[in-house]
């Protein structure tokens, strides 16, 4: 199990690592305005290069494909059917991700979670599969990777002794 295994099992699903670095640059671009998309690739491949990460992935996006064909048990395969709002278990999954690089992706992860855009609002309107724990994880995942770059933001580093 790899990065390029994240990186494949995300593309099938219809989210490359570039639809998810849009996400970042929107994120971050009004904090770090020499931004560009290739340093917003690099840190959603650092992302997707944690092995935690990755495991989390593989679990919604299997929960996901398996409720896509009907092989969850009941109640489950009705609440991903239906992607009931209470469910939640999609958003504490994701959540873990956010935290990987410190508490601030929580605060992006919420606005991302309530906002919908990129790639996160065509896997929350697609009609044709289920993607309740899909839509989530590239939230975190964006939320991590904008998490990463805020922290290694040059122009904030007077704040603070050091940066990670």
């Amino acid at each position: 199990m790899s990065m390029d295994l994240a990186e494949s099992m995300l593309s099938r699903r219809g989210v490359s690592v570039s639809s998810i670095a849009d996400i970042v640059l929107k994120l971050q671009q009004r904090y770090h305005p020499k931004l560009t998309i290739e340093q917003c690739e690099e840190s959603v491949r650092a992302v997707l290069g944690k092995r935690e990460v990755q495991y989390t992935l593989y679990t919604g996006i299997a929960l996901d494909e398996l409720a896509e064909k009907k092989l969850l048990p009941e109640p489950l395969q009705s609440i991903m059917e239906q992607d009931e709002p209470l469910y939640g278990v999609d958003e504490t999954m994701a959540l873990g991700v956010t935290s990987i690089y410190g508490m601030i992706g929580l605060t992006s992860f919420g606005y991302l979670d309530k906002e919908k855009i990129g790639v996160i609002e065509i896997l929350n309107e697609k009609s044709d599969g289920i993607h309740v724990f899909l839509d989530d994880l590239v939230a975190g995942i964006a939320a991590a990777a904008s998490s990463r770059i805020a922290h290694n933001n040059p122009d904030a580093a007077h704040y603070t002794a050091g940066s990670d």
